[in-house]
């Protein structure tokens, strides 16, 4: 026999990523603990949000360095391409003498 859970009658507060930056803002000089009361929110929200900011911080570094990464590749593809243009003249020129 299974028993229905039913959930609280609360309804479920959206709340503006604008409100969930501000409210992150005063973790570092009080808590988490002490900042979620003064705002009257869960310790849980706050700690998923934090989460959540931190994930998104360091996938945009990564992006970043990924750039970076790109584009020195694309550079030194550009060189490679160059120097094996020389080679192949330098070679058809000399091929051309030995004839």
């Amino acid at each position: 026999m299974t028993k229905s859970v039913s959930t609280s009658n609360r309804p479920h507060k959206q709340h503006t990523p604008e409100f969930r930056q501000e409210a992150l803002k005063p973790i570092e000089r009080s808590g988490v603990a002490a900042a979620a009361r003064e705002l009257s929110l869960y310790e849980s929200q706050r700690y998923g949000w934090r989460k959540k900011q931190h994930q998104a911080r360091s996938g945009s570094e990564r992006e970043q360095q990924q750039f970076v990464e790109i584009a020195l590749l694309k550079r030194q593809l550009g060189e490679r391409d160059e120097e094996l243009a020389i080679h192949q003249k330098a070679a058809t020129y000399f091929a051309k003498r030995l004839k």
